[in-house]
């Protein structure tokens, strides 16, 4: 099958022929249909992480054959790729804190086939920018839809990372303000999280007029521009000098990490959602966590649990009230991830997707 292939941290990604595993009893093969280039692929592809590698963990497709064991899907299905699995059993999946779940670090080491003869990892364990993949049914969610794949896929990472953030991570209550720090695919998601959760008044920073207008679109109320000057302070003009109930940051920056921070008011919430560097550090003010009770948690996959929360999120795109297709911004080849992690990095997309056929 066709794949593309990560060979080295900082080296361009290439398209070659990966040999299939033998399947397992546990595992299963599916046709990809369509993957999303995700942010987070553009940080891996620079960072000096186990290589070679199957690029890509947001996608969907149709289950094409099962392991003599599998009992979670059928062939057929059509299932999203997670690649944060729940194994059910391990401390933290009985409690619901299944983004945290014991058996994640061994299924994402476990080698997805070969290219000359040589081993390849995947990225979260499933390597989604590929004709097929073959992972534990442990990291599928079935599920009965009519939704384009193309918006499928995106239930894998970004929908559910950013809807999940303000849903389940922040648990935005009715009535809430809310800000939102980069209005990319995974902030775009954010910002309907807090809308479906009955936010009054969605905040949004962002540097590109384009990706305000767009935000503008999908329920955010009041769009700042951070060239105006300092947005903790324009946000704070807006809000009685208070702040907003939560804030959430989805670019994985310290900057903006520390913005997060000091926009939310005093007893709130500063959420990460983005991803940031592995060395990257953050400084706060610990007199201001003493005496504002200012809360900061990370958010990791919307704290969601997948084969829950996913399929939530599929009907509420079914129902109208989750414009899932508002980020696909176009449709690409397996051999053209280069260009779209380059238009991903220049801001001119939200989300690219690979269709492999």
């Amino acid at each position: 099958m066709q794949a593309a292939i990560l060979w080295e941290g900082g080296r361009p990604i290439t398209v070659a022929e990966v040999d299939e595993p033998p399947l397992g009893p546990h595992e299963a093969r599916v046709q990809v249909e369509a993957s999303g280039v995700c942010h987070s692929d553009l940080t891996t592809s620079r960072l000096p992480t186990p290589a070679p590698a199957i690029m890509g963990h947001e996608g969907a497709g149709t289950v094409v054959e099962v392991g003599r064991d599998v009992t979670l899907v059928r062939v057929g299905d059509r299932v999203i790729a997670s690649y944060v699995p729940s194994c059910g059993g391990c401390f933290y999946c009985v409690r619901g804190e299944s983004t945290q779940c014991v058996r994640t670090g061994a299924l994402m080491a476990t080698r997805r086939g070969t290219v000359n003869g040589e081993g390849v990892l995947a990225k979260g364990g499933l390597g989604t920018w590929a004709e097929r993949m073959t992972v534990s049914e442990l990291q599928l969610v079935a599920v009965e839809t009519s939704l384009p794949t193309d918006q499928l896929a995106l239930v894998g990472c970004g929908v559910t990372t950013g809807a999940g953030a303000a849903l389940w991570s922040a648990k935005v209550q009715p009535g809430a303000t809310v800000t939102v720090y980069g209005c990319g695919g995974v902030g775009m998601f954010t910002i309907q999280g807090a809308r479906i959760a009955g936010a009054a008044r969605i905040f949004v920073v962002d540097p590109l007029e384009s990706k305000r207008a767009a935000a503008a679109a999908v329920g955010a109320t009041d769009l700042i521009d951070p060239a105006d000057g300092d947005p903790v302070e324009q946000i704070r003009a807006l809000t009685e000098g208070r702040g907003t109930d939560y804030a959430f940051e989805v670019v994985g920056s310290p900057t903006t990490i520390l913005q997060a921070y000091n926009t939310a008011r005093p007893r709130g919430m500063a959420v990460i959602v983005g991803m940031a560097a592995p060395d990257a550090t953050v400084t706060l003010p610990a007199g201001s966590m003493f005496h504002a009770e200012r809360r900061l948690v990370g958010s990791f996959c919307g704290s969601a649990v997948a084969t829950r929360d996913m399929p939530t999120l599929v009907r509420l795109a079914e129902a109208g009230k989750l414009d899932i297709g508002a980020a696909v911004s176009r449709h690409i080849k397996l051999g053209e991830t280069a260009n779209a992690l380059a238009a991903l990095e220049a801001g001119e997309v939200f989300r690219s997707i690979i269709v492999p056929n």
